[in-house]
């Protein structure tokens, strides 16, 4: 299968470049390094130190055999992602060229006018190109659960039914994201159910949790292949930031009460995955929605984890909870169907404390690196506009008992909704019939 990887440079992209490469499509990546620009403008580096992309290419090339072609362009250039586009012929593009950071979004007017743009525009550019030159090309983009936000109810996937004054539907799911980036995914869901409704494309919007690792097997030991790996305060997720805090017994800090539950997933996980979703393709018109993650935890939990893991491999770390820069609840039910994936094979391929380990030792020989961007660890990106470093909180917050809650570590909700009762015709009729509903 000829497949474009937009994004590819990427801690996810690169990843799914290397799977699908290993798997034996031909597949091309797309991408305008903008996210290495980042890294100096916030003052923070990757942690696993990455060779410019022709020469990670080269090397996979050495030890595989296999080739990756690359294209230098910006998918916000609608002239280039036309071309390429046309050029290829792709049978599947996979959508990962998107500021993908929420504090990035909140730091003040500029970054958030420049995340809508850059991500709605892209996005918007993407399916033009299909349109005119690859009507035919199956689009696997990459959303986030936190559009949802966190309702005190179930989320289903995409789409549930709904009863109001007598009447039933099939309606898509509401959304509440928490900051200008996860907007700008709901914005981009919404037009590319649009698209499907009114041009006959075919799409899978993957709603991902949290990713974290050092690694998926194709890259084997070798680290010229390793992905790269982000512990700032802007690209850095919970668990990596947690492991690379152990690594240097810096206290792991869970924000406020730290009892915020998220859907979670290993990077070797995620790219198992997004292959299901690429070689199980929806029909043409089709908009279809899969929740992606293995387990929900919150985040306490996860600094525990990561601190008994560390202390197995010699590290002593404590956990202190820090100031929350952002407006969320901190302590909330969290309920997600993710039946779709499972039914389509995936299988999780270690436990989470198992990639826990794998990931302390691998970042055990970049001590000196976190060392030097140790800063990076402390956030000072306020949601309220202000840019100033939090502080740890003198004692640990006591969990609100009153606030029900759906046991950690679960992987699966039968009662969470009623999507699995919903025939997939029902919601394809829904992505159809109700792309004007308004979503918050």
């Amino acid at each position: 299968m000829k497949i474009i990887v937009l994004g590819g440079d990427g801690y996810c992209g690169w990843a799914t470049a290397l799977y699908l490469s290993a798997k034996g499509h031909v597949v091309t990546i797309v991408d305008n390094y903008l996210r290495r620009q980042w890294d100096h403008e916030l003052g923070a580096q990757t942690l696993t130190p990455i060779q410019p992309l022709s020469d990670r290419l080269r090397t996979w090339h050495r030890l595989t055999g296999k080739t990756i072609d690359v294209a230098v362009g910006d998918v916000c250039d609608y002239d280039f992602i036309y071309s390429t586009v046309k050029a290829i012929q792709p049978e599947t593009i996979v959508h990962f060229a998107e500021q993908r950071s929420a504090p990035y979004s909140m730091i003040d007017r500029k970054h958030a006018v420049f995340t809508q743009v850059n991500n709605v525009v892209g996005t918007l550019n993407v399916l033009f190109a299909m349109r005119e030159a690859a009507p035919d090309c199956h689009i696997v983009k990459l959303g986030t659960m936190g559009e949802y936000g966190t309702p005190d109810v179930a989320i289903p996937e995409g789409f549930f039914e709904v009863e109001y004054r007598g009447r039933r539907a099939v309606l898509p799911f509401p959304r509440q994201a928490g900051s200008w980036y996860h907007w700008s995914k709901v914005h981009g869901s919404n037009n590319i159910m649009f698209a499907c409704k009114i041009w006959n494309l075919s799409a899978t919007d993957i709603m991902q949790g949290v990713v974290f690792g050092t690694r998926i097997d194709a890259m084997g030991d070798d680290s010229r292949l390793f992905s790269r790996l982000d512990f700032d305060q802007a690209f850095g997720t919970a668990i990596n930031r947690f492991c690379c805090a152990a690594v240097i017994g810096h206290p792991l800090t869970p924000f406020g009460i730290g009892h915020q539950r998220r859907g979670f997933l290993p990077l070797r996980d995620s790219m198992q995955c997004l292959t299901l979703a690429i070689e199980h393709p929806p029909k043409p018109g089709e908009y279809r929605v899969f929740n992606q993650f293995e387990e929900i935890y919150d985040i306490s939990e996860l600094a525990r984890k990561v601190q008994k893991v560390a202390r197995e491999t010699g590290l002593n770390v404590e956990i202190k909870h820090l100031e929350n820069p952002r407006r969320e609840a901190e302590d909330h039910f969290y309920a997600a169907d993710h039946h779709h994936l499972f039914e389509l094979g995936y299988h999780p391929a270690h436990s989470v404390e198992r990639e826990l380990e794998i990931m302390l030792r691998d970042l055990i020989v970049h001590r000196d690196r976190i060392n030097d961007y140790r800063h990076a660890l402390i956030p000072d990106i306020r949601w309220d506009g202000r840019r100033e470093k939090v502080s740890f909180l003198p004692t640990a917050p006591r969990l609100d008992l009153s606030i029900p809650s759906v046991p950690s570590g679960t992987r699966s909700f039968p009662d969470a909704s009623r999507t699995d009762s919903v025939p997939a015709a029902s919601r394809a009729a829904a992505a159809h019939d109700a792309v004007d509903i308004a979503t918050h």
